[in-house]
């Protein structure tokens, strides 16, 4: 096994010595004895360097006979639960005992278990060894027992068959055998991710369960425009989402031969999977809860817990790693993942696919963000005429809206959509101005300068005549 934490010759000793005792070492002065509880420790750490040989403060006293103190060594290493593999060498008087990063954590030493606490080794409690098979990935939360969940009280034949409906499964099935079969529930205890599925408000069983969704007023969260907390059950909170993103974006409608479609500024299925993954791989102990953010130009899904263990950065889009497998699963019977691993390659390949920036992720030690920009210059772009032939087509109700809207004055973008009741600015842009300008029956006022913020816009020579026109035809 390679060590990260490479043997020292003897000139380098008194340096390495100098940095002091701490996280990734340990000095003894003598012996062995609580060898096996530092050891043990560093295991279920980062690893770590023990130099016997070396007393509290950090003078060199060394040791004798140090091959058969190297036998003891390996002898207390393998004493552990599982084994530890250690590098003992001697470097000068000093036997430097390396316990490289292990992977089949934890370890104990005794029937006990120990961790490294700054410069210290403790052994951990009851509740530190929980937390512990957490982080590491031995214990997944959605599997465990949630006994505030009450089979008869809570789980209404509404409910069950609802989970029959999304889930795909046969019509009449026996409830406890169908939900034992899931693994929903074991030795008739609901788990927490079948309660999680089958509420009607998850913050009865877990209170930052929930999915929160706030639009903001340009790029800060400085002032908040609205906010939704979304708390049903899981797959509920999904579609909510979903709704409430759709509506809040921007949506165009592209003219074609057979009528108009409608073109959400960002993919579609690309929120879906972002969102999805949010839900099902986030880590449902934390005292956060999954978050929307909508800002002028960019959209964020804010995910607490960090990656699961076994994941890197740079294991996202190659492999997955599911912090909470059965709740993954009934997601993938749902219909709502594909194949496991393949979220983040189909989120980037869909982005491409739909000519927008790929998403960027950011990996915290508790958080993951995915960050995807929307596509404003797109939108403001097209102010200036750089649009295709589908979106000149005119329409003419709302054409002459506009011209009866603006008169004689001369307004801005936004006024034009306040004095309209619009609040979707690729609608009015596309449907209303664009037609507008294209026709010469609307102006802009500083027209060098398309994108400027002084921009505002007036009816122009032919644009009086029209509405002179329209005025005249209907008295």
């Amino acid at each position: 096994m390679t060590s990260n934490f490479p043997i020292l010759p003897s000139n380098f000793l008194s340096s390495f010595i100098a940095l002091g005792e701490g996280f990734t070492t340990e000095f003894k002065r003598t012996g062995t004895s609580n060898l096996g509880r530092e050891i043990c420790a560093f295991a279920n750490a980062t690893g770590g360097v023990i130099l016997i040989g070396v007393a509290d403060d950090g003078k060199i006293v060394g040791i004798r006979n140090h091959n058969g103190l190297k036998s003891r060594v390996q002898s207390i290493a393998r004493s552990a639960e599982p084994p530890i593999a250690v590098e003992v060498e001697s470097v000068g008087k000093v036997l430097c005992v390396t316990v490289p990063e292990q992977h089949s954590k934890p370890y104990s030493f005794g029937g006990k278990f120990f961790i490294r606490e700054g410069a210290t080794s403790q052994q951990m409690s009851r509740d530190e060894i929980r937390e512990f098979f957490f982080k590491e990935g031995l214990i997944h939360f959605d599997e465990t027992p949630c006994f505030d969940y009450d089979l008869a009280r809570d789980l209404s034949p509404e409910i069950w068959d609802r989970l029959v409906k999304r889930s795909g499964l046969p019509v009449g099935l026996d409830k406890q055998m169908a939900l034992s079969n899931l693994h929903l529930i074991k030795k008739s205890v609901m788990t927490y991710a079948g309660a999680w599925l089958l509420c009607t408000d998850i913050t009865r069983y877990t209170l930052r369960a929930g999915v929160t969704c706030a639009v903001f007023r340009g790029t800060t969260k400085t002032h908040i425009l609205d906010r939704k907390d979304f708390t049903g059950d899981l797959y509920s909170i999904y579609e909510d989402c979903m709704a409430y993103m759709q509506a809040k974006l921007n949506t165009a409608l592209i003219p074609h031969a057979r009528g108009r479609d409608e073109h959400l500024e960002l993919p579609e299925d690309a929120l879906r999977e972002a969102l999805v993954n949010a839900i099902a791989h986030r880590d449902y102990r934390s005292t956060a809860n999954v978050q929307v953010h909508i800002f002028h130009d960019r959209l964020e899904i804010v995910t607490p817990g960090g990656l699961p263990a076994g994941m890197r950065e740079e294991d996202l889009g190659v492999k997955s790693v599911p912090r909470n497998p059965l709740l993954f699963g009934m997601f993938y019977r749902m219909g709502l993942v594909e194949q496991i691993g393949s979220g983040i390659r189909r989120i980037r390949q869909i982005c491409r696919d739909y000519r927008v920036a790929e998403p960027v992720i950011e990996v915290l030690e508790h958080w993951v963000t995915t960050t995807f920009k929307r596509p404003v210059e797109q939108v403001e772009d097209q102010i200036t005429g750089e649009v295709t032939e589908q979106v000149t087509e005119q329409v003419t109700e709302q054409v002459e809206r506009l011209l009866f809207t603006l008169g004689k004055d001369t307004c801005s973008a936004h006024e034009l959509m306040d004095r309209m009741g619009l609040s979707h600015r690729p609608t009015f842009l596309y449907s209303y101005l664009q037609p507008a300008i294209q026709d010469g029956l609307v102006e802009m006022t500083i027209p060098d300068k398309p994108r400027s913020s002084k921009q505002k816009y007036r009816i122009t020579a032919k644009g009086k005549a029209l509405l002179e026109e329209i005025e005249e035809a209907s008295s």
